[in-house]
């Protein structure tokens, strides 16, 4: 791996196949985010579509240099007739684990999404025992807002989350490493 500052960079084509790994490949996914196998075709459908990159959410490889590491996703989460905040997650390759990579990237997406949309809240949820997320994402300056019992099923049985958010004015003077290349927003996809 790269010794490079962690970005972000819309999906390109090639990078299809590594993606269609987190839904093959159980050892890839990782024990928190395995919930079987899924349809591998639906990155190449909707990345066809749209690039993985919408008005209601959207998918952003996550880099350093030349090696891909995984990516961060966000998705719109409609809260009144009139308004709305993302929910983001993120999937990294083994490799890329246990070494900085997610507070970086998930505070990158932060950074992002505050830039580029009226957004006022964000939020994220992992299980309980995800201690290694709940520590990224609290370094990415989310707070923790509590339990959700039993809200999601994984390896035959519910799982308690914890549920997190980072309001627009708790990020006024945070400063993250990395970068964005290109603004996501302005692109399409190859072809």
């Amino acid at each position: 791996m790269s010794d490079d500052l962690v970005m972000l960079r819309p999906v390109l084509e090639n990078d299809l196949p590594m993606l269609e790994q987190f839904l093959m490949d159980p050892e890839a996914t990782g024990e928190f985010q395995w919930h079987g196998w899924s349809d591998p075709g639906r990155w190449q459908r909707s990345w066809a579509e749209n690039g993985l990159l919408s008005d209601d959410g959207g998918q952003l490889m996550v880099a350093t240099g030349p090696d891909r590491l995984g990516f961060v996703a966000w998705r719109k989460v409609v809260t009144s007739r009139n308004s709305y905040c993302w929910n983001i997650g993120i999937q990294l390759l083994p490799k890329a684990r246990g070494r900085g990579v997610g507070t970086q990237a998930q505070r990158l997406l932060v950074q992002n999404l505050f830039a580029h949309t009226p957004v006022v809240r964000i939020e994220a949820a992992t299980e309980t025992g995800n201690i290694a997320e709940q520590r990224a994402l609290e370094k990415s300056g989310f707070t923790s807002e509590g339990v959700l019992r039993s809200l999601t099923f994984r390896d035959g049985q519910w799982r308690d989350v914890v549920r997190y958010s980072v309001l627009r004015d708790d990020t006024a003077s945070a400063d993250a490493p990395g970068r964005l290349d290109s603004p996501p927003a302005t692109l399409k996809p190859a072809g």
